[in-house]
């Protein structure tokens, strides 16, 4: 479109005299079809008209006219390209972070001991963005400006073959120069991520603990805590801005620099004769070299922003790597009713060399009440943890009806159990969804429920009833109140075997009863372990098992325990006391 234009302006009186000229189709002469058309066209406007300026300036709107047109047209498919990529960019962002979490519900539950809290959350959120941000967009330019780039050279090289090889020697430079920067930027984003996840681990453990915080008087200090790594994140973080954004003013730079060289060694070609290129070519060769510094620009900007995108990949494939621990075997058969009795075979457990449980043999017959009872640390709950799978048994076996439960899918094995644990899990939603928990069910299910959990009552109570929503972990509600709503979800669930660790133990004397009540109906017709500090709540179980120090020390009913004048006495003893 330049070219024309300047042809119009320096060279008008020689369109005057020329005559029209036929140049035939073909490809391999595409420029002389195209330009001697379009010159064809600015001579006749020039020749058949009334005076030279008036065909002069008629010329001069269709170049003017034909330029818009064209630029439309290459903005129309701009916008078409964002268009059509968006889904792309947004898709896979999002089909990366629906992986993570399906691998965060699939990982092992020590996974989550080993790991802050905070840091899993970083990689699902923050670094996900950074993926989009930086591969994604990376990509974005990959399609769209390489198009720009190859179009713009093979249009230089046909207007100067010399100046083009010149170009081509002098921009690598340049993008070595971006490149060596770019490298810090990755390290730096590596580490920026890193402290983001202690900032987040840290928020979390800070609303969790509130009233721990402000009964301790500890605001003071985890300020300060918390103001030391938030400067050091603060502190990366303005210098990968200033490396990010030296991109654009070095680029600029490199690329005006390259263009002052260019017009150096052109003008002097033109000067001194040694090039056929004319003055308007060789200004529109500059003009149409200076449309290849945007597109390289926005590379060099796409360089820094992979940097950054590719350090937080590394973190999210850190997380999709990570090894289960606990995996079912193939082609296993399921497993969907409990007919004769769990077995425990000299199980063995450690945790990190620690050894937690040694040497554990137990039978549970189908419908007994097995109450496990001992001091803090004596393995109660560790043995919970490997009946349900959360760990594996490292030594010896559990049977479950005579199968081991290695050989029984981990869905199929904890569909058969219901657990209750001292420390109550409920979620962000209404009464309702948290009893039935994303099962399909009818209310009267629910209400039946509620009610054998005692929990009817208080529900009864709410603004919107069975619809109420409880807040973040049942904030809404008592101690007991969150407890029997957990046992109304195991009561809700059915399930054969019933697990209860501690489930009464942080609860004044009122709710107790409530919550024993409660308990007392989940546990018909159920085989039941349970983990208990107040012996006087498991004084009905048809066996008592006493641990000390991961080892079965005692069994046999309460009466028989009491006869035997041994660590199960004492423990009576001390809670009298």
């Amino acid at each position: 479109m330049l070219i024309p234009f300047l042809n119009l302006i320096f060279n008008s009186e020689k369109m005057m005299a020329s005559s029209l000229q036929t140049v035939p189709f073909s490809l391999f002469n595409l420029k002389e079809f195209i330009a001697v058309n379009f010159n064809n066209n600015i001579i006749r406007y020039i020749q058949g008209s009334s005076s030279v300026e008036y065909g002069k300036s008629k010329a001069l709107l269709f170049i003017c006219i034909f330029t818009v047109v064209v630029f439309f047209i290459k903005n129309i498919f701009r916008y078409l390209a964002v268009h059509f990529l968006a889904p792309m960019r947004t898709g896979v962002a999002s089909n990366i972070r629906q992986q993570l979490y399906d691998k965060v519900l699939q990982l092992h539950v020590l996974y989550f001991s080993d790991n802050r809290k905070g840091d899993i959350l970083t990689r699902l959120t923050n670094d996900v963005q950074e993926v989009e941000y930086g591969i994604l967009h990376f990509l974005e330019v990959a399609f769209k400006e390489p198009v720009t780039i190859l179009a713009t050279l093979v249009t230089m090289l046909i207007l100067s073959p010399k100046l083009t090889v010149f170009v081509l020697v002098i921009l690598p430079v340049s993008g070595y120069i971006i490149g060596r920067i770019g490298k810090t930027l990755k390290q730096a984003s590596t580490v920026a991520q890193h402290l983001q996840g202690l900032i987040n681990s840290m928020v979390d453990e800070t609303i969790s603990g509130i009233r721990v915080i402000k009964s301790f008087t500890a605001e003071g200090a985890l300020s300060n805590k918390f103001k030391a790594i938030n400067q050091q994140h603060n502190k990366i973080g303005t210098g990968m801005i200033r490396k990010r954004d030296l991109s654009t003013p070095l680029s600029e730079f490199l690329g005006i620099t390259v263009v002052v060289i260019v017009l150096y060694i052109g003008g002097r070609m033109i000067i001194h004769h040694t090039s056929p290129l004319s003055a308007e070519a060789f200004i529109a060769f500059i003009v149409i070299f200076s449309q290849i510094i945007q597109p390289a620009k926005a590379f060099s900007n796409a360089f820094y922003f992979i940097q950054k995108g590719l350090a937080s990949l590394r973190r999210i494939e850190e997380l999709m790597q990570a090894q289960n621990k606990i995996s079912d075997k193939a082609n296993i058969d399921p497993v969907h009713v409990f007919e004769k009795s769990i077995e425990l075979k000299a199980i063995s457990f450690s945790y990190q060399d620690a050894p937690v449980l040694r040497n554990i043999s137990l039978t549970i017959p189908k419908g007994k009440k097995v109450a496990l009872v001992g001091m803090s640390g004596s393995g109660k709950s560790t043995l919970i943890q490997l009946l349900m799978r959360f760990f594996e048994v490292q030594q010896g076996d559990i049977l479950l009806d005579g199968k081991s439960i290695k050989d029984i899918s981990q869905q199929h094995l904890r569909e058969l159990m219901a657990l209750v644990t001292q420390q109550t899990t409920l979620f962000n939603d209404t009464v309702a969804n948290n009893i039935a928990f994303f099962k399909s069910a009818n209310k009267e299910q629910i209400i039946e429920a509620a009610m054998l959990a005692h929990a009817d009552e208080f529900i009864a109570r709410m603004p919107e009833g069975y619809n109420t929503n409880i807040g973040d972990n049942g904030i809404k509600l008592s101690g007991g109140e969150q407890q029997r709503l957990t046992i109304a979800r195991a009561i809700f669930k059915d399930a054969p075997i019933l697990i209860l660790d501690e489930a009464t133990s942080h609860l004044d004397s009122n709710s107790e009863k409530l919550v024993q009540d409660a308990l007392q109906n989940l546990l018909k017709n159920k085989t039941a372990i349970i983990i208990a500090h107040r012996l006087s709540t498991v004084q009905f179980a048809d066996e008592i098992v006493v641990l000390k120090d991961g080892t079965i020390v005692e069994q046999g009913t309460h009466q028989e325990l009491i006869y035997l004048q041994g660590e199960y006495k004492k423990l009576v003893d001390l809670q009298q006391l």
